[in-house]
């Protein structure tokens, strides 16, 4: 299916709820519960040819087929392992995830936070498998993945060596839920070698569909306190850690009890009046359950006696769970950052959290047409696609009395990690913020850019899957434009907007539309002179007139028009149906030769010769064609050259081919 055609195919799945957190795509077509079905049935244990138990499916490189390190490994199934395999013993819980010879960790600390919220788990890990009831050697998981949920259906063969498996494990062996949902992610991603390398952030928001926001606490927001006050309110995951500075500071214990390079849980936020003022605290977790916090405002600490007796009633839990508070200012010491993963109003289901308004949007980034780099490159930024934010409603409880709009921006790059099999690696990208007043909805050209300076603007550009960051501006209409660092950069991407009150966000493109001009008559004598005895000029005549014409200007590059550009002329002008041009017809036709030439000059800035890309995309505009983002990618990919070059041939061929398109629309659609 052709790039149009499938993202119309996949607005009308969404627009019937497909995709969405009660209704998951079904990844590669696989329907867990009639495979099931029909293993039961026949009497065989899954086999899933969508992922198969072979090299291919281990890695590319370091895990390919050639490496030494995957020779001896053996795919077995639960069954073959352990005498009494389990799915889930009582509850998933951290114990359950052991790293194995794959570098992963940033997942598998995303998913040890899964067992600390049994609601996300159940979704990503439906509970409802045994290794008993109803077994077929398949299983299922659930992902987000760039808007939509996908289910991914797996067989439990997995990879081992010496009879032990070779990925993540549970800590006693027999429980197999996170070895399976390893698979299924990896799968998902092309292989296991593709999860490689990566941040738990990534884990997060596709365990929850969330958006996953960084702060670092040596430089934090003057707001902070507020921002995870609110985030908890909103029922977000928020998660905690120190840096280490060496590897073998990875899990060492502080003096005040504190573990670095260690995962920890932020579950609370409440003032107290302490001492004739308030003392703002945070409540953590360490995933443990033991090695608690011993500073100021620990479980056993003086301060807790200057408190009122309601909030040390309510507040403290004298015992080794794990759970400590501690003061605002020693968080912010101690610790070096914090992620917070806001989480979508559809991932929520009571009432006792307050929800953000969400919007979405899934573009590309194409070579030519819509790839224009950041904004050191003020020839071609403009054409990157453009997405506007309407914010009308200011925030309840605004910052320092200052009135604004808190919204939260996501820029992911989509599918990076699966394309690394093909040597692709994820893009460095970032996106700007304008101000913007447009009472008409058309994409921006490069006057506007090179006159006005930014609101706001991604923290940096960075490889990373996605670039998020928090946003509070005065109400008003604001353009979002993101990019690859570097113009000319394919890339698919996501964009996402969570803000506190309802906003209003679009994508702005040109709208499709020509405009007709008057065209005078010049050409009686001159058609007398070429045409034949018919009076009429065909298809080859058409074309050795053209070329006897453009070989000698040595201002444009050309090979000389084609027959097919030729023919297309006369197809657009042939009123009659003789597959020829009459007097009328030919004199419509060289005036439009000669306008199309004055805007090949004109808009070849660099007087190359012929046209690049960009100046194709003005020259087009130029014409009277207006087209949005998809039909100028067409036009690139068939009518340049391999160095995004187009020469007056093409040119002009374009040109008659839209007006044509256009004719005929205008003749099927004459309402439009």
């Amino acid at each position: 299916m052709s790039g149009i055609a499938a993202k119309l195919q996949h607005n009308r799945e969404r627009a019937h709820g497909i995709g969405t957190n009660s209704h998951a795509v079904k990844y590669l077509n696989q329907d867990y519960e009639s495979l099931r079905r029909s293993c039961l049935e026949s009497g065989q244990l899954f086999e899933d040819d969508c992922f198969e138990a072979l090299p291919s499916s281990l890695g590319f490189n370091e895990l390919g087929p050639n490496s030494a390190k995957v020779r001896g490994i053996t795919w077995r199934r639960p069954m073959e392992l352990c005498s009494n395999p389990k799915f889930i013993v009582e509850n998933a819980t951290r114990t359950d995830i052991c790293q194995g010879a794959l570098g992963d960790c940033w997942l598998l600390a995303a998913i040890a936070s899964l067992t600390l919220n049994k609601q996300v788990l159940s979704r990503v890990v439906p509970h409802d498998q045994s290794f008993e009831e109803n077994y077929a050697g398949i299983f299922h998981f659930e992902f987000w993945q760039f808007g939509e949920w996908v289910d991914v259906v797996v067989d439990d063969r997995l990879p081992t060596r010496d009879g032990k498996l070779l990925f993540v494990h549970s800590e006693e062996g027999s429980e197999f839920w996170s070895a399976l949902l390893e698979k299924a992610y990896a799968k998902l991603n092309g292989c296991y070698e593709a999860l490689s390398g990566g941040s738990t952030t990534e884990g997060f928001e596709d365990f929850t569909g969330g958006i996953a926001e960084r702060h670092d606490l040596s430089r934090a927001d003057p707001h902070l306190f507020k921002i995870i006050k609110k985030a908890l309110d909103r029922g977000s995951l928020l998660g905690c850690s120190i840096d280490i500075t060496s590897a073998s500071d990875s899990e060492a214990v502080t003096y005040r009890k504190l573990v670095k390079g260690h995962a920890y849980s932020v579950t609370g936020a409440e003032q107290v009046e302490y001492r004739g003022g308030m003392e703002k605290l945070i409540r953590i977790r360490n995933p443990w359950g033991q090695v608690e916090w011993n500073g100021a405002w620990s479980d056993n600490s003086s301060e807790w006696r200057y408190v009122s007796s309601d909030d040390r009633q309510r507040l403290t839990n004298r015992s080794e769970d794990g759970e400590f508070w501690m003061s605002f200012s020693d968080f912010l010491r101690q610790y070096s950052r914090l992620e917070i993963c806001n989480l979508t109003p559809d991932a929520l289901t009571g009432d006792e959290y307050k929800k953000w308004a969400e919007s979405e949007f899934e573009d590309t980034w194409r070579r030519g047409v819509s790839a224009g780099g950041c904004r050191n490159y003020p020839n071609s930024f403009w054409m990157n696609p453009q997405f506007v934010i309407k914010l009308d409603e200011v925030d309840d409880d605004p910052d320092d009395d200052e009135e604004g709009c808190t919204f939260i921006v996501g820029l992911m790059q989509k599918n990076r990690r699966r394309m690394r099999k093909m040597g692709e690696d994820l893009q460095t990208v970032g996106f700007a913020i304008y101000e913007y007043s447009g009472k008409r909805q058309l994409h921006l050209k490069k006057n506007f850019f090179l006159s006005n300076c930014s609101a706001a603007r991604s923290e940096t550009f960075i490889n990373l899957r996605e670039v998020c960051n928090r946003f509070n501006l005065p109400p008003g209409e604001y353009l979002i434009i993101p990019s690859t660092f570097e113009p000319n950069k394919n890339g698919d991407f996501y964009v996402r907007v969570f803000s506190e009150k309802q906003a209003d966000f679009q994508e702005i493109d040109d709208p499709i539309n020509i405009d007709e001009d008057d065209i005078s008559d010049r050409f009686k004598r001159l058609f007398g002179q070429l045409a034949g005895h018919d009076v009429e000029i065909c298809v080859f005549e058409l074309q050795k007139l053209l070329n006897r014409v453009m070989v000698k200007r040595d201002d444009i590059k050309t090979s000389g028009f084609s027959l097919l550009t030729c023919r297309n002329m006369v197809n657009l002008l042939d009123k009659d149906g003789s597959g020829k041009l009459g007097l009328v017809e030919f004199k419509i036709l060289w005036t439009k030769i000669e306008k199309f030439l004055d805007l090949y000059k004109e808009r070849d800035m660099d007087q190359s010769g012929c046209m690049s890309a960009s100046e194709m995309r003005m020259a087009v505009e130029a014409a009277g064609f207006s087209l949005n983002n998809p039909l100028h990618q067409i036009i690139v990919a068939r009518y340049s050259e391999p160095s995004l070059t187009i020469d007056f041939d093409n040119f002009v061929c374009c040109l008659i081919r839209l007006e044509s398109l256009f004719s005929e629309f205008l003749i099927l659609s004459p309402h439009f």
